[in-house]
């Protein structure tokens, strides 16, 4: 489908890659990795033919169509979300235009026997015989099902695609290329903007995609579920298996550690070869046998180690002070955008210590509660800090409030205060920025580079709170992988929005999921809300098809159903009596905890009882709901 011959780029006479070849094929999913600044997308924008190939070579086979997800488009406004996306159909909408314009030419004229009236009825039937084939009749509700699948409501489907975010929209480009027939896709950074439904949705679209992908991702777990091939970018060389990521990474360092091996055993023959040399010189007798092994030597090949890239930034977040045992409490939240509600009687707490997730679909009010919290925009209802409780806040858009006309020393001096400022170039190269590099224009940075740049600048204020909003955009694997550790080291409390499940994994204790304009409260990490997720929904699925069953089998008002009825409403009081008596006594055991909590936790096995009644509180709503549910129905 595609070949790529000696490619190499080269800035300022360094060379970015060098002689790179590899050849793609249909069905190989290539996850294209490597550090920021290895050149991932700068490849991904010559395969596209974006930027020209002044060495080497790329090519491709007539037929084959290529589509490209960039990490900044260029959008036309003055269109919905649906109208922008039939614009994938090009095609289809030219005929749309043909046969509209043959209807209008036919309804106009009555010379119905005529040869020009005819030739008409024939381009008609010619044309529509073409939009059927390509899928005419059918594209709209592909266009609703891919739109859907990555996150948009049916209720958006009309709405101006410039009253959406730049995420949202970066979501309409992808469902145009989706849905246009492309032989290869490349995609660069697609679950950037994505939550974490939306990119299970995507993970299973591209692994049914019967064409060629290239994606550079930074997301581990997307690349290990899509991919089965593994490009790596290092020291400007490529390294290529057969492998997703995790089983490529196992892979070479089982190389590395054949060829460091290999290494060693020559340089032991080497260096005896040599002492060899030395002995025999010293002889008359001994000199054509030294001249022998001295040409033996000089044919030997020497061992090269693969370039390995190992810097890594260094990264720990220090808690300031010791704050008061409740971080926030907040009661009555409720914020709207206009006419958009985003959060609505949202109430919460976040204690000392605990590590907070929170999740949920782009939209339900994630980023806006971390900015609530933070104090940054306007709400109604009380959001009140504990004693003693200093926040650091990395927004979404970090690295977008950076100066691009600063150099990256002015940076960090201009955020500095008295006591920290003569760390600022310990810190900078803390986060490999080294050398001439601090007098570096902001503007000139990558996003992975200013990302790194942010975090630098946030270890310049004292903190014991850090409330983190989707800190790993633009990082790549293994900077991602410092930023997990020192988040997981982290003593103080940590409020963390993310969507990336690999990441998250063992990051949190606590699971809030925001859905319309609530949260719900999942008790573990990560995993265990995405199996109680799913759970939810078979539970969901199963109890939906029984009631749609007895609805259909039984009459409403005979007396089964009262029958039915009344029981319904027994068990629903019976659970609302066990909810509130449990309650109580959490309640009860909450206000001892705020006046005796040394005495409370020194309790023998106080956590696991009160942990244990709140997971059978969680029960009791799930049933709750279950039994509400069943009664509206019946109703």
């Amino acid at each position: 489908m595609l070949s790529v011959q000696n490619v190499s780029v080269s800035f300022g006479g360094e060379y970015l890659f060098k002689d790179i070849s590899f050849r793609l094929g249909p069905g190989n999913r290539v996850g294209l990795v490597g550090k920021n600044g290895a050149g991932k997308s700068t490849l991904l924008h010559l395969i596209s033919r974006d930027t020209p190939v002044s060495e080497g070579s790329i090519s491709q086979e007539k037929s084959v169509k290529l589509g490209f997800l960039k990490q900044d488009i260029d959008f036309d406004f003055g269109r919905t979300v649906l109208e922008e996306a039939y614009q994938a159909f090009t095609e289809i909408k030219e005929l749309e235009k043909q046969m509209e314009e043959i209807n209008l030419g036919l309804t106009t004229r009555t010379d119905y026997e005529s040869d020009s009236y005819n030739e008409l009825i024939i381009q008609l039937n010619e044309v529509t015989e073409r939009y059927e084939i390509i899928g005419g009749y059918n594209y709209q509700g592909t266009t609703e099902r891919i739109l859907q699948g990555l996150g948009f409501q049916s209720e958006d489907f009309n709405k101006q695609t410039d009253t959406f975010s730049g995420g949202w929209r970066m979501r309409i480009e992808l469902a145009k290329l989706l849905l246009q027939p492309n032989d290869i896709l490349l995609l660069d950074e697609p679950t950037n903007h994505l939550d974490i439904e939306s990119i299970i949705w995507l993970e299973d679209f591209l692994k049914k995609y019967r064409g060629a992908v290239v994606m550079v991702s930074h997301d581990k777990m997307f690349l290990d579920q899509v991919t089965n091939r593994t490009i790596e970018i290092v020291g400007g060389r490529i390294y290529d298996y057969n492998k997703p990521y995790s089983k490529y990474m196992v892979l070479r360092e089982e190389i590395l550690t054949q060829q460091r091996a290999a290494q060693k055993n020559q340089e032991k023959q080497i260096q005896q070869t040599e002492k060899l040399i030395e002995r025999f010189k010293a002889k008359a007798s001994k000199a054509t046998m030294a001249q022998s092994l001295m040409k033996k030597l000089d044919k030997i090949d020497r061992i090269e180690l693969d370039v390995e890239d190992n810097r890594a930034m260094k990264l720990s977040f220090p808690v300031s002070t010791q704050p008061g045992k409740m971080i926030i409490e907040a009661d009555g939240i409720k914020k709207a955008y206009g006419d958009k509600m985003v959060l609505q009687g949202v109430k919460f707490e976040i204690a000392r210590g605990t590590k907070t997730a929170f999740v949920g679909q782009n939209g339900q009010g994630k980023s806006t509660l971390a900015k609530i919290i933070v104090n940054e925009i306007d709400y109604e209802g009380s959001c009140v800090l504990g004693h003693n409780v200093k926040v650091g806040y990395f927004a979404q858009n970090q690295a977008e409030y950076l100066d691009g006309n600063l150099t990256l020393l002015e940076t960090m001096q201009n955020a500095a205060t008295d006591s920290n400022r003569s760390q600022v170039r310990n810190i900078l190269g803390s986060f490999l920025f080294r050398g001439d590099d601090v007098e570096k224009r902001v503007k000139v940075l990558s996003g992975g580079e200013r990302n790194r740049l942010a975090l630098a600048k946030l270890l310049l204020m004292p903190f014991n709170v850090l409330i983190m909003d989707e800190p790993t955009n633009h990082l790549d694997i293994h900077s991602k992988n410092v930023l997990k550790e020192a988040l997981r080291k982290f003593e103080g409390t940590l409020i963390l929005v993310s969507h990336d499940r690999d990441f998250l994994q063992g990051l949190s204790d606590r699971v809030l999921e925001f859905k319309d304009h609530k949260l719900k409260e999942y008790l573990g990490d990560i995993n265990l809300y995405l199996e109680q997720k799913n759970l939810d929904s078979l539970v969901a699925l199963e109890h939906k098809e029984k009631v749609k069953n007895e609805k259909a089998s039984v009459p409403k008002n005979d007396y089964e159903t009262q029958k039915k009825l009344k029981s319904l409403q027994n068990k629903q009081s019976k659970v609302e009596r066990e909810i509130a008596d449990l309650e109580q006594e959490l309640k009860k055991i909450d206000q001892e905890l705020e006046h005796n909590y040394d005495q409370m936790i020194a309790q023998p096995n106080f956590f696991e009882g009160y942990h244990g009644k709140k997971d059978k509180l969680a029960v009791l709503l799930k049933k709750w709901e279950v039994v509400a549910e069943e009664l509206m129905e019946l109703e």
